[in-house]
């Protein structure tokens, strides 16, 4: 017994050991490293020979987790002492851990360099692009958007000190809406949404029909919630809740025959990051007017087939394999287009990223759309064939985070939007006309 009280101490003070039992705390718990070397030095009566100063890290700290060395501590009193062998053994291992530690903080440090580098490039070419934009281009923009040199410049992306400007005069304004139109048409929605939240209770909103919710001024509310919720700055309080509200709510009084769909609000608040508030509805309405928008928003399924139709002609052309395989499963390309093209890709992939397949959408039109998603599955083609019809739909319809505008532009590039000599224009006029054709030979007035 009186051996056991003698030992308790012994345990307790074992240097090393609160891992393996409940201690008193206690001070100075963790040992410089030069401590621990001298107390194994003084036991073994070996010198440790550090390595050559030549092969020494220089200019990067590290110090090693107190969990490693715990290796080079000695058992406690009650235990077994180390026989020299296995210190030593111990004593390479530690030296390993720390040399394999050491590595992975220089890779780090080079990967952080490399990133350092890539991003200061990536603004000095930013800003050289800007002067040219500013100085050269915009300008003489009627003269110079169609040049060789500008589609180059606009392909490597647009600085964002001009993004909106440029995405404006591409957009174009066919509508002829003016800042004074624009705001008639909010002022039309404040009173409408004022009435509508006096008199509506939420029995009406859930006997409305689906087509009346799509169109009310509650449902954009109800959607401007889950916009780019990581920003918080679309949501109820946050800088840009109010524009937001107030751009789909005038655009729902403009265009009552559209109304708002699910979708909407994500395009116009990539706007309103661009644009000043009338300038941003201007671009969306117009947007929202173009033929592949507004079959899409109208629902119009005989339209959106048709795009799905030629979007599967270059798919097969460009990816036979990924086609074959998604036609075994029986994947038809609306279960993930209509999400990328509703919202423009700002949705589906990250911000700067959609901002600049927005860049090259303005001056390419629609077909830029499809062949992005193309592109995407070109990315992932090799992790696409290995799934099945769920794994593929998942995946597709959330994209991975990590994906990047230099990988994602370098797939694009590599897609070309040509079918035996004919351009994305040409295979969808085509189709058009097949279908007019297909028409006439249904008719009823025609069989009889």
């Amino acid at each position: 017994r009186r051996r056991n009280t003698e030992l308790k101490p012994a345990v307790q003070s074992a240097p090393g050991w609160k891992l393996f039992g409940k201690v008193p705390p206690r001070e100075n718990l963790q040992k410089d490293s030069k401590i621990i070397q001298q107390e194994y030095e003084a036991r073994t009566g070996r010198m440790y020979k550090p390595p050559p100063p030549s092969t020494r890290r220089k200019n990067i700290e590290f110090e090693p987790l107190s969990t490693t060395a715990l290796i080079l501590e000695d058992r406690p009193a009650n235990l077994p002492a180390k026989s020299v062998e296995e210190a030593l053994r111990h004593r390479q291992e530690y030296d390993e851990m720390v040399a394999e530690a050491k590595k992975r903080e220089i890779k780090e440090a080079h990967k952080r360099k490399k990133i350092m580098r890539e991003r200061f490039k990536q603004e000095e070419n930013i800003a050289s692009a800007m002067v040219i934009w500013v100085n050269e281009i915009l300008p003489n923009w009627e003269g110079m958007r169609a040049t060789r040199r500008v589609r180059e410049l606009w392909w490597q992306g647009l600085p964002p000190s001009v993004r909106g400007k440029v995405w404006s005069l591409a957009v174009g304004n066919e509508l002829n809406i003016t800042p004074e139109l624009y705001e008639i048409f909010l002022s039309r929605a404040k009173e409408r949404w004022k009435s509508f939240s006096e008199t509506s209770s939420e029995n009406d909103i859930e006997g409305a029909s689906v087509a009346d919710r799509e169109a009310s001024l509650e449902l954009i509310k109800l959607d401007i919630s889950r916009t780019f919720p990581s920003l918080y700055i679309f949501q109820k309080g946050g800088p840009y809740h109010d524009l937001l509200h107030s751009v789909l709510g005038a655009y729902t009084c403009y265009r009552p025959d559209v109304g708002y769909v699910q979708g909407m609000s994500f395009i116009a608040a990539v706007l309103i990051l661009n644009l000043e508030e009338a300038d941003a509805f201007i671009a969306f309405a117009n947007l929202l007017n173009k033929p592949c928008q507004l079959a899409f928003f109208r629902v119009d399924h005989s339209m959106m087939l048709k795009y799905f139709a030629a979007f599967e002609v270059f798919f097969e052309e460009n990816l036979p394999k990924l086609f074959l395989h998604f036609k075994s499963y029986s994947l038809t390309p609306d279960i993930y287009l209509i999400d990328w093209i509703f919202t423009l890709y700002s949705k589906s992939l990250p911000l700067d990223l959609a901002c600049r397949v927005w860049d090259v959408f303005c001056r390419d039109g629609e077909e830029f759309l499809f062949r992005t998603g193309l592109g995407i599955l070109r990315l992932y083609e090799d992790i696409l064939l290995q799934m099945d019809f769920i794994h593929i739909a998942q995946f597709l319809t959330k994209l991975p985070e990590d994906i990047t505008s230099e990988r994602l532009f370098s797939c694009i590039a590599a897609i070309q939007m040509q079918n035996s000599n004919k351009k994305w224009a040409q295979v969808f006029a085509s189709l058009m006309k097949d279908n007019k054709e297909g028409d006439k030979n249904h008719s009823p007035a025609l069989k009889s």
